[in-house]
């Protein structure tokens, strides 16, 4: 009887352990994501791989951008990504060679839209059925993109090979970073998530150097969009949109740097240099580029009579909150210059504390003041490095104009 009941257990606990299933593994390798956005599939790419120690790194991938998400949580069949800096993330469930879930936006409300990745498929845009001739986008173009009634002069710049397109667009206010795409069937389709932002561009030809074409961009913007094919296009003068209200010839505030300390710059660590303040947030991708782009420049330069200080402008007027979304951008970028919590992004809110200007227009922008304190010029937006020569152009005209600040004297 003894001897029967173990034979029993026995396979009692071998048909257990037969039905008992592993826990779905992501995997390693390169997946094609989309978001979907009023009802239009938004497609990105993902590069999955474990370091040395086990973890997961995931790199989201944009053109020339390869953004690094070290924060991934897999448990049982869910995958948790926090997305770089931002207070977002990515949350699914693994289905074999598929995740499916949502994108999600901490800080607003209810801001939900679905998720799915396949594994294995590296192309951005379905390919289209003719190949055989694929209309040409390559070029400069002077773009106007309109909503509601209010146009905005942009410029656009594409490279293409094939039916394969990068590029970007360059507004008064910033760039739309690193696009990437493909021409379908005739129409150029470009796009970039970069973890908090989402653009979505199509367009077709009118005509041998005319486009047309909408913008999406999040759950409700659209707009619709033209352009000229241009050998110089040309955009409002970024140093002639942000300026001080006459009578003023220098800025006067306060903050709190991420850990309460209040800094300004009447402080003696300002006296007698040449300082760069960075208007910014946590939360904006183009401030991120000029973010890296500053901490490199201030670490190679940092042994001359310079400064650089930045001023954040967070999505939620709670210090607390804000101090966690600095304090991990600093982090995430080793940023080695001061960051102090200014406000929030509200522009007209974020005008009001500094109201010697006409305005905060854009985030980024930056302010030069010279030695003596005062403002000597403010460049609105940034041309960062997805706009290529005109990022380029950007770093010239910065570097000379701290060079000439430098040598000026009281």
């Amino acid at each position: 009887m003894k001897k029967v009941l173990q034979i029993f257990l026995a396979a009692a606990l071998g048909g257990c352990a037969a039905r008992t299933e592993t826990a779905p593994e992501l995997k390693t390798g390169i997946w094609r994501a989309t978001i979907e956005l009023q009802e239009q599939l938004l497609p990105f790419n993902l590069d999955v791989h474990k370091n040395v120690s086990g973890n997961y790194e995931i790199f989201l991938k944009n053109a020339g951008e390869n953004l690094v998400l070290d924060e991934v949580e897999v448990k049982n069949d869910s995958v948790d990504i926090a997305l770089h800096i931002f207070d977002a993330n990515i949350k699914a469930r693994i289905e074999g060679d598929q995740l499916v879930g949502e994108f999600v936006k901490n800080y607003e409300k209810d801001y939900r839209v679905p998720f799915r990745a396949h594994y294995g498929q590296a192309y951005r845009f379905e390919r289209g059925k003719d190949q055989s001739n694929v209309p040409d986008f390559n070029g400069k173009y002077s773009v106007t993109f309109i909503h509601e009634a209010d146009t905005t002069p942009s410029v656009g710049v594409f490279h293409q090979r094939g039916d394969s397109v990068t590029g970007t667009f360059l507004t008064p206010t910033g760039d739309y970073r690193y696009l990437e795409g493909n021409v379908v069937d005739g129409r150029l389709q470009v796009s970039a998530f970069d973890g908090n932002h989402s653009y979505l561009f199509y367009a077709v030809k009118q005509g041998e150097n005319t486009l047309s074409g909408e913008f999406y961009s999040g759950k409700t913007f659209k707009a619709t969009w033209t352009a000229e094919k241009s050998d110089n296009p040309v955009m409002p003068d970024p140093e002639k949109l942000t300026y001080l209200k006459p009578g003023y010839d220098r800025l006067t505030f306060s903050f709190p740097d991420p850990d309460g300390k209040k800094i300004s710059l009447d402080d003696p660590k300002f006296k007698d240099k040449v300082v760069i303040i960075q208007l910014l947030g946590s939360w904006c991708p183009n401030c991120l580029d000029e973010t890296l782009f500053l901490n490199q420049w201030y670490d190679n330069n940092k042994h001359r009579d310079v400064s650089v200080l930045g001023l954040a402008y967070e999505r939620k007027d709670d210090f607390a909150y804000a101090s966690e979304r600095v304090k991990k951008m600093i982090t995430k970028t080793k940023v080695k210059y001061d960051i102090l919590i200014a406000g929030t992004n509200d522009k007209a809110k974020a005008s009001m504390t500094l109201p010697e200007l006409n305005a905060v227009y854009a985030f980024p922008s930056t302010i030069f003041i010279g030695r003596d304190g005062k403002v000597k010029k403010i460049h609105t937006g940034f041309s960062g490095p997805g706009t290529g020569e005109y990022y380029q152009q950007f770093i010239e005209d910065f570097n000379e104009t701290v060079n000439e600040l430098l040598e000026e004297r009281e």
